[in-house]
Parts: C-alpha cells; sequence; structure tokens
C-alpha cells in the first residue's frame, strides 16, 4: 500500500480523527457491555441494549440522510462531536452523584449517543469523496478500512484493561476526550462544499427530498444490486458470526472462551492486514468483478467451515486441534476476503451516486441493512435451536450463493455507470 494519501493534510487529519473516535467509541461499548451484565446478571437486558441501539437508525435514517445534504457536513460533524462530548461528561457526572447507572440510564446514553451516530454518518459520508480524486479512491478506501479494523482490533483490549483497573466511570471520561479531540482536528479540515440547502424547510421540501434521493436508487440497476446484496450478506453473517460460529467453536469443538476470542482476532486481524495488501491490486483491476470474486469466495469458505463440523472430519482426526487450526485459517482469508469487498463496494457505490444526493443514499442503504440483521438474528437464531448449526450456516453460505448469481449481471455493469456519473462530478462513497 501506497502511503503518499497521508501526505494530504486534510485527509490524514479526518482519518486520524476517525481512528481515535472508533477506538474511543467501541471501548465504551466493550465496557458498557460488562458493566450491563455485571449489575443486572441477564443476558435478556443485554440483548435489550443492543436491540434497543437499533431503534434511532429505524426511526431517524429517513431526516439524517436529508440533513446531510442540506447543510454543511464539515459543521455538521464537528458540532455532533463536540455534542457526544458532552453528552459524556454529563453522563460521566451523573455516574458519580448516583454510584453508578441504573437500566433506564444507560439505555437513554445508548440511544442518545446512537442517534447522533446516525446523523453523523449521513453528514460524513461524502467526505472522502470530497477530500481525494476518484483515481485515490481505493488507496482511500483501504487506508479508512485499516483505520477502522485496527480501532476495532486494539479497543476491546483497551477497554477491558481501563474497565477492569479504573470503572466506568474512566471510560466514559476518555471517549468524551476522544469525541472532544475528533471535534477540534476536524476543525482544521478543508471540505469542498456540495450540500444543497433549500430555500425553505417545510414538510414538503423535505419529503420531495428524500424521495429524490430514493429516485437515485430506484433508477439504478447497480445501485439495487449492490444494496441487495448489502441487505443479504448481513442478513446471513450477523447470526452466523454472532451465534452460528460461537455454537461450532464452543459445543462441538469443545474449545475454549479464549478459542472462540482467538478466532474472532484473527478475522479483524485479517482485515487490517486486508488493505495494506490490496491496495495497488485493486487499482489494476475491474472492482466489480474482484468485488463479486470476493463475495463468492467468502460464500465458499463459509460452507467449507460448514463442512469442517461433519462427521467425516471428526472422524478423520483424532485431535480436535487439527480442525480448529483449519477454522482459524479460513477465518483469515475470510477476513481478508471482507476486506477487500469493504473497499470495492465502498469505490463502486459513489460512483453512480452524486455528492449533494449522498446523504440520503447512504442513509437508505444504512437503513435496510440495519433492518436486515435483527431480522436474520430472529430467523437464523430459529433454526441453529431446531437444526445442526452447521446445516444452517450451509444455508446461509448457499443463500449469498444465489443473490450473487442472480445479481451477477446488474453488478458488472458499474464499469458502464462509472463514465456516465463521473463526467456528472459524482466521486466515491464511504462504505
Amino acid at each position: 500500500m501506497k502511503l503518499s494519501l497521508l501526505k494530504q493534510k486534510d485527509f490524514s487529519i479526518y482519518i486520524l480523527g476517525k481512528f481515535i473516535s472508533i477506538i474511543g467509541s467501541n471501548m465504551q461499548q466493550f465496557a458498557l457491555s460488562l458493566y450491563v451484565y455485571a449489575i443486572s446478571g441477564s443476558a435478556t437486558i443485554f440483548a435489550t441494549m443492543l436491540s434497543v441501539s437499533i431503534l434511532p437508525r429505524l426511526l431517524f435514517s429517513p431526516f439524517a440522510g436529508v440533513f446531510g445534504d442540506w447543510f454543511d457536513r464539515k459543521k455538521m460533524i464537528v458540532r455532533l462531536d463536540f455534542l457526544n462530548a458532552v453528552l459524556l461528561v454529563v453522563f460521566a457526572a451523573l455516574f458519580i452523584t448516583n454510584n453508578g447507572f441504573n437500566i433506564a440510564m444507560i439505555f437513554t446514553l445508548v440511544i442518545l449517543l446512537e442517534v447522533t451516530e446516525v446523523f453523523y454518518g449521513a453528514a460524513s459520508s461524502a467526505i472522502i469523496p470530497s477530500l481525494v480524486s476518484k483515481e485515490e479512491m481505493p488507496q482511500a478506501q483501504s487506508l479508512r478500512s485499516m483505520a477502522f479494523s485496527l480501532g476495532q482490533l486494539v479497543s476491546p483490549v483497551i477497554g477491558a484493561a481501563l474497565y477492569g483497573f479504573f470503572g466506568l466511570f474512566i471510560v466514559l471520561v476518555i471517549n468524551g476526550i476522544s469525541f472532544f479531540l475528533t471535534g477540534i482536528m476536524e476543525m482544521f479540515i478543508h471540505v469542498p462544499k456540495h450540500h444543497q440547502r433549500p430555500e425553505k424547510f417545510n414538510t414538503k421540501t423535505f419529503v420531495n427530498d428524500f424521495k429524490a434521493g430514493l429516485s437515485v436508487i430506484g433508477n439504478d440497476r447497480f445501485l439495487k444490486a449492490i444494496i441487495l446484496i448489502g441487505v443479504v450478506v448481513n442478513f446471513v453473517f450477523a447470526p452466523i458470526f454472532s451465534v452460528g460460529i460461537l455454537v461450532l467453536i464452543i459445543d462441538l469443538l469443545s474449545a475454549s472462551e479464549f478459542q472462540y476470542g482467538l478466532f474472532q482476532s484473527v478475522i479483524m486481524l485479517a482485515m487490517v492486514i486486508g488493505p495494506i495488501l490490496t491496495a495497488n491490486y485493486l487499482k489494476k483491476r475491474e472492482i466489480s468483478k474482484v468485488c463479486f470474486n470476493g463475495l463468492f469466495a467468502s460464500s465458499v469458505l463459509i460452507m467449507l467451515m460448514a463442512l469442517l463440523f461433519s462427521d467425516f472430519i471428526f472422524m478423520t482426526f483424532n485431535s480436535m486441534m487439527t480442525p480448529f487450526v483449519l477454522l482459524l485459517v479460513m477465518a483469515f482469508i475470510l477476513g481478508f476476503m471482507i476486506s477487500m469487498v469493504n473497499i470495492t463496494v465502498g469505490t463502486m457505490f459513489a460512483q453512480v451516486v452524486p455528492l449533494h444526493l449522498m446523504g440520503r443514499a447512504s442513509a437508505v442503504m444504512s437503513l435496510f441493512i440495519t433492518i436486515a440483521i435483527p431480522i436474520g438474528q430472529v430467523l437464523f437464531g430459529i433454526m441453529f435451536d431446531a437444526l445442526s448449526a452447521s446445516y444452517v450456516i450451509m444455508l446461509g453460505a448457499i443463500l449469498i450463493f444465489i443473490t450473487l448469481i442472480i445479481l451477477r449481471k446488474p453488478l458488472m455493469a458499474s464499469t458502464k455507470v462509472e463514465v456516465k456519473n463521473t463526467e456528472e462530478g459524482a466521486l466515491a462513497y464511504e462504505v
């Protein structure tokens, strides 16, 4: 990977700020999960907290998408980072004065932070495309993906250490500081203005502008294909990796929680290394083909993971360590493929979305994917209870494979769309 983009002040400041805020947010999420389980002892309450965090995205995504295209995006992300910092300071003070949080306070904090995140995501969707050229987009997406994955890799360790030694109060304060620092850094970024502020703010204007964002997706087969692929992949992958793989490793392999954590770490490590190794490769290849091949390879790997837990494999090897090592190898390759797919989708999506509509288009995509995840977790959870986990995982892989075959033609049409929309000024989309 060439790091020349990091010499560009605006881009490097933005990426560094994102990296800091990712560590702070994930660190807090991890520590808050431990705290909720510690004070409640209830898996149901813990699961409810995760579910509640989805509601703001379902309710506010349409508004966030329109507002993200109406107002100055740089000012929005700076103000939202400062707002998050204030929220965390206030709740840290409440934590001290009340000698801790009750469940209602935790849910309130989670919901408020998720609301600001929805609006932040819509406003920031066009930041990277505004800062770099079309030719630099694969490299920019690779650096963004690497920063995101690296933040996710180290934040649980930091969160666990801070929570274990100092408690939740310190975690809240540090995360508040991270948002404040990120906001300060973003103040020094020069972001070209592509927003289109209406002359009148009323319901009719909002509805018309929201419909305009929907029409961008509705009138383009490629965009619809990308969104549908994203929906199906998240519908399948979320329950498989949150429930299915856990069942396979703990129950069938009789492995420890440490080994399950190792499996997750291997995937995250691959997603950190993947952008480093693929950035230059992607510049020389047709992005749509790389995306299709990466998704196809991922579905095959999921199938192989399911087959790895068959009776034939158990009869072949005397020890469960060999299947587990093979599983880790597959996990690394899978993480590598996922990182490559994320980069290609991020690069392709913007080739058909004008920058002034980026907030609405990204909000719609995020909304559909958000809806798909809980539905998938419920339906797959029922199947995991009724059927063998390996069979259910195999069904999920087959569903992804069938989706790819059906949508192959519109997905491959992205090259033609790229020329048309580049002339209209569209650059790229941050996934």
